[in-house]
């Protein structure tokens, strides 16, 4: 899933205070999840935001709902009147959520409400770890189904570097894991240790970010 946290309020006030009227509008799938954007989220931000206009002598018309999910067109049809109405609309949303909300009303000021962090799993209660950096290219099969390019500090697809050190990162060797001492103790488990002999080629990095903004196209599943 797609990991965010929520801004710092003094950040969020800063850039919406302005606003006579505001949406505040939650995002129901990721960052539900984690607990960042969803419907709870919103309601708390939402009071929050209230009670800082009051406290400062301000005042604005603050409403705010929860969507299914930012990323798709249809699950805006329910609150198309409230983003209309509303000056601006705070985005609890990942940064696809937030830019394809102004792309759909692209007169309307979006403003985040949410840095978005990385595709990450849940490791336990308000816990959650990087798992793929969405390279476009895949390479998990070669690698006993543990990321290089995610996992390891640097990305490297043909061993670890220098700095590992007792199956530590030299980022944060208290904490951090070696990406690459973890693929070699998952390949041994396997039995597929000699697979590491074998060379990686340089990534082809186009497929990623390199390549510019993404875009698939299923013909088959066009109307």
């Amino acid at each position: 899933m797609i990991t965010a946290v929520q801004k710092p309020f003094n950040e969020i006030f800063e850039s919406v205070k302005e606003y006579g009227s505001l949406l505040v509008l939650g995002c129901g799938t990721c960052v539900t999840v984690c607990m960042a954007g969803g419907e709870k989220e919103v309601g708390i931000l939402s009071s929050v935001l209230r009670l800082a206009h009051k406290n400062g002598g301000t005042a604005a018309d603050i409403t705010e709902d929860t969507i299914e999910r930012q990323c798709d067109r249809e699950f805006f049809d329910d609150v198309r009147e409230k983003i209309e109405k509303a000056d601006a609309v705070l985005s609890l949303a990942c940064g696809v959520g937030v830019q394809y909300l102004s792309e759909l009303f692209e007169g309307k000021r979006v403003i985040p409400g949410l840095d978005t962090k990385f595709y990450g799993t849940t490791l336990e209660q308000g816990v959650w770890s990087e798992r793929c950096a969405g390279c476009g290219s895949c390479v998990l099969g070669k690698f006993g189904g543990i990321c290089p390019v995610a996992r390891c500090s640097k990305s490297l697809l043909n061993g670890p570097c220098g700095g590992s050190q007792d199956g530590k990162c030299e980022v944060d060797p208290a904490d951090l894991d070696c990406g690459w001492q973890l693929i070699y103790d998952r390949m041994k488990l396997l039995g597929i240790l000699e697979r590491l002999e074998e060379n990686e080629p340089i990534k082809d990095w186009s497929t990623g970010r390199d390549g510019g903004p993404g875009k698939i196209i299923r013909e088959d599943m066009r109307l």
